[in-house]
């Protein structure tokens, strides 16, 4: 049986001296995470990106039942195997594990199997789980996770900042080169070793700021008169473009401009899974439970110190606290029950009504039980909500006129804009207009 690293289906190994490989479950995220590793003297690397040769590779290796991320995750590691240094017992995988309905907890155990079939069995599968909050891995777990987690923050502000600006660039091009130099420069402070934490955090904030300079030095027409589209639904599939037809530059080329969910929420998602299952296991009060909620203070307290240079950036574009989520949810999903990102989608549905969009579109692969869920709770949904648009868009790798659907969403999007009864919130560099 093959090895995941942490006692999961096989005997426990270290994963030093192995090349690690990080999906780009987001290509910002996987670039934070990466460089982490890195800072405590793991040999980590991001995953080749996505091609019509990893949907190749991926369909070789599958039955065709498996969701589209899981065959762009499989295809994409199979590319690794090919590459002229690959040694399989010096490579492993990172494929963290997760709870709830979603297959993405099997994806490990099926990668696992398909490298032992095609004898690969060597390469090692790192998989460390949500159960625990993601605590499984390795000594060096504390410092690793606190600055892998700085690194999705700094993600996800630097792709905040991309998709609020890049719509309204004067030359096409320049916010992609800014968010593709700013993001290598966090990642230039998150690899560095031995590097104390609070120094790290000082170094994070001077290059976040200036990358927030920098994003404002770009030429841009700022008009309040674009379509703001709340973007939510399956993880994998909403934050990575290959996997979504890139949605988003549809929707800025028609016209809008997108807030994306982010990487971060399903951190904040997963600490109150933890604490709710110490409560349920009779820990409610435990050395486990207040563990739990000392790392999330921490956690949050770092993400408010990253924020901060941003406030008047974010300005109508502020992230909701995961409490509220559950409680906007909660009449039509309840958290209690109901597992995974619909919850959460549902919950940021309800949220970005508050806000002030336009719309809402929900990505998910074809088959997503997270995505079906939240279709049959959509109509009800917009109809407590002044009917606000809300679309599901479901991708299996194949082709399809994707671009007539959104262009029909869109002039839904524009017509609700034009009676709806919230209005949004602008940061100081939008223009006030009649």
């Amino acid at each position: 049986m093959g090895n995941d690293g942490t006692g999961n289906g096989g005997s426990k190994q270290s994963i030093k001296g192995r090349k690690l490989y990080v999906p780009q479950m987001s290509h910002g995220g996987a670039v934070a995470f990466a460089a982490a590793f890195r800072s405590v003297g793991i040999d980590a690397w991001v995953s080749p990106d996505s091609d019509a040769h990893t949907l190749e590779l991926g369909g070789r290796n599958t039955s065709g039942e498996e969701c589209l991320p899981a065959r762009v995750t499989l295809g994409n590691f199979l590319k690794i195997t090919e590459l002229p240094d690959f040694v399989p017992e010096k490579t492993a995988f990172f494929m963290p594990t997760a709870d709830g309905p979603c297959r993405f907890g099997q994806y490990s155990t099926y990668i696992r199997k398909v490298l032992k079939d095609i004898g690969l069995g060597e390469v090692m599968v790192f998989s460390p789980t949500s159960r625990d909050g993601y605590e499984g891995m390795g000594e060096q777990v504390n410092e690793l996770m606190r600055n892998a987690l700085r690194g999705l923050l700094c993600a996800d502000i630097l792709r905040k900042m991309l998709h609020k600006t890049r719509p309204y660039e004067v030359k096409k091009g320049d916010t992609d080169e800014v968010h593709r130099r700013s993001l290598a420069n966090v990642e230039k402070v998150l690899e560095t070793r031995g590097m104390p934490t609070e120094k790290r955090m000082k170094e994070l904030v001077r290059v976040m700021t200036a990358a927030r300079d920098d994003y404002r030095k770009i030429p841009a027409k700022f008009t309040r008169k674009r379509p703001l589209i709340g973007v939510v639904g399956e993880i994998f599939c909403r934050l990575t473009p290959f996997t979504n037809d890139f949605l988003i530059r549809k929707i800025e080329q028609l016209g809008g401009e997108c807030s994306l969910a982010h990487v971060v929420e399903w951190i904040w998602y997963t600490n109150q899974e933890q604490q709710k299952r110490l409560r349920q296991g009779g820990r409610r009060f435990s050395v486990a439970m207040l563990g739990a909620k000392i790392k999330n203070y921490i956690q949050q307290k770092d993400e408010h110190r990253l924020y901060e240079p941003f406030n008047e950036d974010f300005a109508g574009y502020e992230e909701p606290h995961i409490h509220q989520l559950f409680e906007f949810s909660d009449p039509y999903l309840p958290h209690q029950g109901a597992l995974g990102e619909m919850t959460l989608s549902v919950g940021k549905t309800v949220y970005h009504y508050h806000q002030g969009c336009d719309g809402v579109v929900d990505i998910s692969p074809f088959t997503c039980m997270n995505g079906i869920v939240t279709e049959a709770i959509y109509p009800r949904l917009s109809a407590d909500y002044d009917s606000m648009p809300m679309r599901n868009f479901f991708f299996d790798g194949s082709q399809y006129d994707v671009d007539r659907d959104v262009g029909i969403f869109m002039e839904l999007a524009r017509t609700y804009r034009a009676r709806k009864k919230v209005k949004r919130v602008y940061p100081f560099n939008f223009p006030s207009e009649a």
